[in-house]
């Protein structure tokens, strides 16, 4: 295993995790701009109507993105598993 290995695994590995966050971040994001927007915009400053609605957006962009993630993982791992068989 040479440093290109190294490198090419490092890369991939941080794409995996991009792509596996991503949406969920994307989505607490996205509810973030859109709640500091009503605030702004009707002077409502409460705790909870940041806290509450996010959670609940984060929750339900898990349950549905989870299978792709999963996915995405799975793949990740079975091509590891791969480059080890063929070290040996």
């Amino acid at each position: 295993m040479n440093r290109t290995d190294v490198l090419d695994i490092g890369r991939e590995a941080l794409t995996v995790i991009l792509m596996t966050a991503g949406p969920i971040m994307g989505a607490g994001l996205l509810i973030g701009v859109a709640i500091a927007l009503f605030q702004a915009l009707t002077t409502i400053q409460e705790m909870t109507l940041t806290f509450v609605p996010k959670i609940l957006v984060i929750f339900t962009a898990l349950i549905v993105f989870l299978p792709y993630m999963m996915n995405t993982v799975i793949e990740f791992s079975e091509r590891m598993y791969d480059r080890m068989i063929g070290l040996s």
